[in-house]
């Protein structure tokens, strides 16, 4: 396939007019077509690597943890309807009897269609219970290295991200641990800026959905925000609307620097569907717009209803981030972050030929899957 006069989305960050060749499934040096070759004009369209989302839980009716391949599939087909072509879902705060059967569908998946599964974030079950938010709390317990390479194991080796509390007991050694074999984020926390700093020297280097679930910045208890810019790590935002004040994503992409934020959509099964009751870690939802929270604690927000491409969007349309931080953020970096880098979240030589073809309003025109469009919806 080759693209022709597209807005292209570089390597370099910034937009520059021109054409794709995608062969072999990858992305090649500019060339002539080939009889027989589909030439694509993208005249007036943006060219967007296809996304990487490595923080959602669901979607179109169906979750990760349901541990259920059709439901797996069926999310799959959905994220990639959207342009988002490389998942990393996150479990729940569940046993290891429960995490271990989500294990087991994950590495029993075969990648045939839809978005490809490139790792799993394992959210819980090592986090503080008092900043549980919609986890369930009936199974948090403290960091557990042995545990971990026992879900690993059985996974194939496709958890790319523990998220943890690093003030309970156990978490500082853990990080010691396994910070080389996985990467750590701090998630669900109670910590002051001290041990978020101790966390990040024994390893720790990204931060879970930053604002959420943690204590915020103080000018005399700065907390874990402020020990996360100190060490560069990478922090992920949620921008839905709902979670974060659009004045808070722009000072974030300011502060941070466009190449440390993730942009992620913390999506639950409600992604897809209209509003109603639905399920997150076995509690019950209640999802009104743009707002899903739990149905006995309405104060608690549980995860978004919309989808990573949207999440994007809505950071450049209403929240005033730039399109090349915002699709940066939403690409590059995630893909980065979890060591797919070397295949997905750029349209440099050499990676996917996964394309997302947008207008200038950002509706989406075409997905491209490795040179292949997708049937659109």
């Amino acid at each position: 396939m080759i693209i022709q006069n597209a807005t292209i989305y570089t390597p370099q960050h910034r937009f520059v007019r021109g054409d794709l060749c995608i062969r072999g499934g990858r992305i090649v040096p500019p060339c002539a077509p080939e009889p027989g070759e589909t030439v694509l004009d993208a005249a007036g369209l943006y060219a967007l690597p296809g996304l990487v989302d490595i923080h959602f839980h669901g979607a179109v009716g169906h979750d990760f943890c349901d541990a259920d391949e059709a439901g797996l599939q069926a999310i799959a087909d959905f994220e990639a309807s959207k342009g988002v072509l490389a998942i990393c879902p996150a479990t729940m705060t569940f046993s290891e009897e429960i995490l271990s059967g989500i294990m087991d569908t994950a590495k029993a998946h075969k990648n045939e269609r839809g978005a490809d599964l490139v790792g799993i974030n394992m959210e819980g079950p090592f986090i503080s219970p008092s900043k549980i938010g919609a986890q369930n709390p009936k199974y948090v317990m403290g960091a557990d290295a042995a545990m971990f390479r026992r879900l690993q194991a059985r996974s194939g080796g496709l958890i790319k991200l523990v998220d943890l509390a690093p003030e309970e007991a156990g978490a500082l050694d853990f990080i010691r641990a396994c910070g080389g074999e996985v990467r750590v984020s701090i998630a669900h926390t109670c910590t002051d800026y001290d041990t978020a700093k101790a966390a990040f020297a024994a390893g720790a280097r990204h931060m879970t959905h930053l604002y959420n679930a943690m204590p915020g910045i103080t000018h005399r208890a700065p907390g874990p925000i402020v020990a996360a810019l100190e060490e560069g790590a990478t922090v992920e935002l949620i921008t839905d609307g709902v979670h974060i004040h659009p004045a808070m994503v722009r000072f974030t992409f300011r502060v941070f620097g466009d190449d440390h934020v993730v942009l992620i959509a913390d999506s639950m099964e409600a992604a897809g569907l209209p509003d109603g009751q639905y399920s997150l870690g076995g509690q019950a939802v209640t999802v009104r717009g743009p707002r899903a929270t739990l149905t006995e604690h309405p104060d608690t927000i549980a995860g978004s209803a919309t989808c990573l491409y949207d999440c994007m969007r809505t950071a450049v349309l209403d929240m005033g981030v730039p399109l090349e931080s915002a699709v940066r953020a939403a690409s590059e970096n995630p893909a980065r972050c979890i060591g797919i880098d070397a295949d997905y979240g750029s349209l440099a030589v050499g990676r996917y030929g996964n394309v997302v073809l947008a207008d200038a309003g950002l509706g989406i025109r075409t997905v491209i899957k490795k040179g292949e469009a997708l049937p659109q919806a």
